[in-house]
């Protein structure tokens, strides 16, 4: 296959609008801080079109299964992967914070730092849910409400129940599935129109981050944004790309199989505008359809290892800085208390300053002004969380469907050695979904 030129590859003109973003905002900050809304407008096109997809996915995928145990089975699995991988990236985020101690020396005195900066997170943090009413909002309280407002996790919860129900109708379903069939290819060729213009929204988000915070707000706090970069980078290659390999693939191939959608999440600093090429990706190299839509949406909140990293490092971060000593069991308690708090992390730019900060005001043992302390570098540390996000919960959904056995390795391996084209390359749409063939437990 004859390999197309680096020029005409996505990632290559994304790369090249955050250098002239970077540039923009550094030596035109009065232009910078205009280019706003082009990032923001990109993320609100993906946003539009992601909860429809979920629900067509995810009801023609279930429709498609002969055995609803399945269904069951694959969530239970899912979450067992989930907690899993969120705990170790806790864990090594402890590890990596307690051995080469980013915040030690600073002597930072937080009653000298002006804390009105904290005061619109601090609000939002009021507002933080607690475990139980997290749980309780899975439920939407409208089936609009819940795609009106965007909640993943509420749409994935109609669209399993909706594909239940009209799965036990039978034959007389079928033209509705059909249907849903062709609004989901449809979906499809809007995602492939809508990331086409990834770039200029990267060069607005780039332009924006810069002129704001200025690149040398990153020379005070580089050991700490090292740590995470380095800490990230190794639970992509060596973690995760051990689950790969126990999967019969190379890490190093799947980073490439998704250097658009990694270029895409490092630019706007969020993992949400990946989600549908994610799924698209996955599904065509050898996911079956239904698993995918159920995987990917859920870890979107319950698999978010890159977050995970961060919410140990930052708080232990904060604790070393302003010399607040802590024991073995109050560290061992902020990990604890992460676990559950990562939980309700979304995959948006600013969430996970947002979950760190309510876990501080939880504990009460570090002091919550330390957040200032991050809040000029957060977007930077978002670039490598959001991708760690994505690429973990990629790896997560190869791991079910390998685990489920319904992941077609000859297909994967041939998406992953050939010259991977953009998630617009969709099939033709068929005349009825392709039932799954039922797997004996």
């Amino acid at each position: 296959m004859k390999r197309k030129r680096f020029y005409s590859h996505l990632y290559f003109w994304v790369l090249v609008a955050m250098i002239l973003g970077a540039g923009t905002g550094h030596w035109f900050p009065q232009v910078g801080v205009q280019l706003k809304p082009l990032g923001d407008g990109f993320i609100r096109l993906i946003r539009m079109v992601i909860a429809p997809l979920i629900f067509t996915t995810v009801v023609v995928g279930i429709a498609g299964m002969d055995s609803l145990k399945r269904v069951g089975r694959i969530g239970i699995k899912s979450f067992v992967c989930f907690e899993a991988m969120t705990t170790l990236a806790l864990i090594i985020g402890w590890v990596v914070v307690e051995t080469f101690r980013p915040g030690a020396g600073m002597n930072v005195d937080l009653s000298h730092l002006d804390a009105s900066d904290l005061q619109a997170t601090i609000q939002a943090v009021e507002t933080h849910p607690s475990t139980v009413s997290f749980l309780l909002n899975v439920i939407p309280e409208t089936i609009v409400g819940a795609f009106a407002k965007g909640e993943i996790l509420q749409v994935l919860f109609f669209s399993v129940v909706f594909g239940i129900a009209i799965s036990g109708v039978g034959e007389a379903s079928r033209p509705v599935i059909n249907g849903l069939e062709q609004i989901c290819q449809a979906l499809m060729r809007m995602i492939a129109m809508i990331i086409k213009v990834a770039p200029l929204a990267v060069f607005g988000a780039m332009s924006f981050t810069v002129a704001k915070f200025g690149l040398t707000s990153l020379l005070s706090l580089a050991k700490m944004m090292a740590c995470l970069y380095l800490t990230c980078i190794f639970f992509v290659l060596v973690c995760l790309g051990t689950v790969l390999r126990l999967c019969g693939l190379s890490v190093w191939k799947f980073i490439r199989y998704l250097e658009d959608e990694l270029f895409i999440v490092f630019g706007t600093a969020s993992s949400e505008p990946a989600l549908p090429s994610l799924m698209a990706k996955l599904e065509r190299m050898g996911c079956s359809r239904a698993l995918v839509g159920i995987v990917v949406p859920a870890g979107y909140t319950f698999n978010l290892v890159g977050t995970s990293l961060y919410l140990t490092m930052g708080a232990i971060f904060i604790a070393q800085a302003a010399n607040v000593p802590l024991t073995f069991g109050q560290e061992l308690a902020v990990l604890l208390v992460c676990l559950l708090t990562s939980k309700g992390a979304a995959a948006v730019v600013g969430s996970a300053f947002i979950t760190l900060t309510a876990t501080l005001s939880t504990m009460h043992t570090i002091p919550v002004e330390g957040m200032l302390l991050l809040l000029g570098v957060d977007w930077f540390m978002a670039q490598v969380r959001a991708m760690t996000n994505m690429f973990g919960n990629g790896v997560a959904t190869v791991l079910v469907a390998r685990w489920e056995n319904v992941f077609d390795h000859a297909k994967a391996m041939q998406a992953l050695d050939g010259d991977p084209e953009p998630p617009e390359a969709v099939p033709p749409p068929a005349a009825a979904p392709s039932p799954i063939p039922a797997v004996k437990s």
